[in-house]
């Protein structure tokens, strides 16, 4: 018997290692513990997986501190009916049920310490396979066979990024590892690293060997510590084993893998602005051509694809192209990662082939909106990408798909958004981001981004006029057209796309003063209603700036001058007399 703890970032937040701790000082030696990654069901962490030898037996869910004493005596007596309240619910199995994994294989499966535990669920079998038959050649046919795209966000065929720097002259090439996961939402890129960090150099190595690299870096992302913690684990253990450094395997390959921590700027996540970070520089992006296969790091040939399309590749190399492209759609191969969140019921890290709808990932997997509120929209591929309406939603997982409605695939961030979201907030949000990221070397981006963000705060506190939604749809095209990178180019799809589905929430904004969501402080006012106001005074005790007044058994009052709205007595009310308008 073996229990094995979740144990990525999101488990230990939730206090898995305390878990594992309190279950470890109840352990008679009967039976085994051990750890893993994130399974993708964030939000049951803590969870608590028992094995019988490789046979999953039981799963535990929410587990705190407090239960480790009775898991401890279960597994010791083998008899877990004791501890039968912690079972996974079957509606809450069905979250993996309904995915395919590639990507996320061994994720919350595997010891991510344990380069062993790789190797026994054919780990470094692709390369092995790579070095002993196939030529550069042969890999870079086969990923075209496949039609795995960049899985970034681009959606740029991967065979022709690593055909092309193949065939650049120099005898110096380097392979870059894109692990600037900096959207909103978005925690794909940490949980592969964290929970299966070989996956990802022996993508790596597969990658270099096709284009001729023998120097292959990780730039990751500095807020990411086990993340990073982890990588450098598994990369000194490859090196021990053979599969990293000179003559691999006894090859005529050899390959060093080394990683940098990111400068924390979501401009980093470009190409060419990653490269002048890797190189010591200020994050900035570069004027192309020349493109990085021609000219990148060092000024040599380089390649960059993100941490998912590499974790693609062993199983591409070991299953065949043709077993990838026969998932997905004519214009989108293979699988997809999502990070799921904000207002969903079952939030967490999903992976499904191209082609599910967004219906079937947000109400199928994701179990609907939380607290069963009506569905308003999902923003799609973060700052960069767009927000998509609920009546979109049968709209299918595609990159020309989701291009159509003018949001992108982006990296894989979900944010579920309901009827309490307003969108004109929302897009506030994200250009604040984006203003605060844009690393000012073009106009277009360094003051376009920052007018549109001070007009839509004026919108959203009530002080938006006629011709606002007009000057921001033009400032849009300005941007996207004028900016240097994929930053500044994209930054204005919140706006756009909330203004052409969500236009009458501007509207109310602007020509009625009023936020339709009620989530804007500015436009809301509060009022108790008479009828329904028992007078127990509760509501003027909590109201911190003492705007609530009326005798004792008797209707309150509301002073909506002294009101600042924050929301106190709405919450406290058991009456339900408090309304917001």
């Amino acid at each position: 018997m073996k229990l094995v703890v979740g144990q990525g970032s999101c488990g230990i937040a939730a206090g898995a290692s305390k878990v594992y701790d309190s279950i470890s000082k109840y352990n008679d030696g009967k039976f085994e513990m051990g750890i893993s990654g994130c399974i993708g069901m964030c939000y049951l962490e803590p969870i608590v997986d028992v094995y019988d030898g490789n046979e999953l037996v039981h799963r535990l869910v929410k587990v705190s501190e407090k239960d480790g004493e009775a898991i401890a005596k279960a597994a010791s007596s083998g008899d877990f009916s004791t501890v039968s309240n912690l079972f996974i619910s079957e509606e809450d199995s069905s979250f993996l049920s309904q995915q395919t994994r590639i990507a996320l294989r061994h994720c919350g499966i595997i010891d991510p310490n344990d380069i062993n535990a790789y190797i026994n669920a054919d780990g470094y079998s692709a390369i092995k396979k790579v070095l002993s038959s196939m030529t550069p050649e042969d890999v870079i046919e086969e990923i075209k066979v496949s039609g795995l795209a960049g899985r970034g966000g681009a959606g740029f065929p991967t065979w022709f990024k690593w055909n092309a720097a193949r065939s650049s002259k120099g005898e110096q090439k380097y392979l870059i590892c894109n692990a600037d996961e900096g959207d909103p939402g978005a925690f794909m890129d940490r949980a592969v690293i964290e929970s299966d960090p070989h996956n990802l150099i022996e993508g790596m190595l597969i990658g270099a060997y096709a284009i001729g690299a023998s120097e292959a870096v990780v730039y990751v992302r500095a807020e990411y510590p086990l993340a990073i913690k982890r990588l450098d684990e598994a990369i000194k253990q490859a090196k021990e084993a053979g599969f990293v450094g000179e003559k691999i395997l006894g090859s005529g390959f050899s390959c060093n893998i080394s990683y940098k921590a990111g400068a924390g700027a979501f401009v980093c996540g470009e190409e060419t602005a990653l490269i002048e970070s890797l190189e010591g520089k200020r994050g900035m992006p570069r004027l192309k051509p020349p493109f990085p296969a021609q000219r990148g790091y060092d000024d040599k040939p380089s390649n960059i694809n993100n941490v998912e399309t590499f974790a693609n590749v062993p199983w591409i190399l070991l299953n065949g192209g043709s077993a990838f492209s026969a998932m997905g759609t004519e214009n989108s191969k293979g699988t997809k990662v999502f990070a799921l969140t904000g207002k969903i019921k079952r939030g967490g890290l999903v992976e499904v082939p191209m082609g599910k709808t967004l219906r079937d990932v947000i109400f199928g997997i994701g179990g609907g909106i939380k607290n069963d509120r009506p569905c308003k929209a999902v923003q799609m591929g973060g700052p960069s990408g767009g927000c998509i309406p609920f009546e979109l939603f049968d709209t299918i997982i595609d990159y020309k798909a989701l291009g159509a409605t003018g949001a992108i695939m982006g990296s894989g961030g979900m944010v579920v958004m309901d009827d309490s979201t307003c969108m004109v907030n929302m897009a506030k949000f994200f250009l604040d981001f984006t203003t605060k990221e844009s690393c000012g070397k073009c106009v277009h981006c360094r003051l376009g981004t920052k007018r549109m963000y001070e007009i839509l705060t004026r919108i959203v506190a009530g002080e938006g006029k006629e011709g606002d939604i007009e000057l921001l749809e033009e400032l849009c095209v300005s941007i996207k057209d004028g900016a240097l990178c994929g930053l500044g180019q994209t930054a204005p799809n919140p706006v756009l796309t909330t203004i052409k589905y969500f236009r009458n929430e501007y509207e109310a904004h602007i020509n009625d003063k009023k936020c339709p969501a009620k989530a804007c402080s500015d436009l809301l006012s509060y009022r108790i209603d008479a009828e329904k106001c028992t007078g127990c005074t509760l509501c003027a005790i909590k109201c911190p700036v003492k705007a609530i007044s009326g005798e004792k058994k008797n209707p309150q009052v509301i002073d909506n001058e002294k009101c600042i709205k924050c929301g106190n007595c709405k919450t406290v009310c058991r009456f339900g007399a408090v309304f917001v308008e």
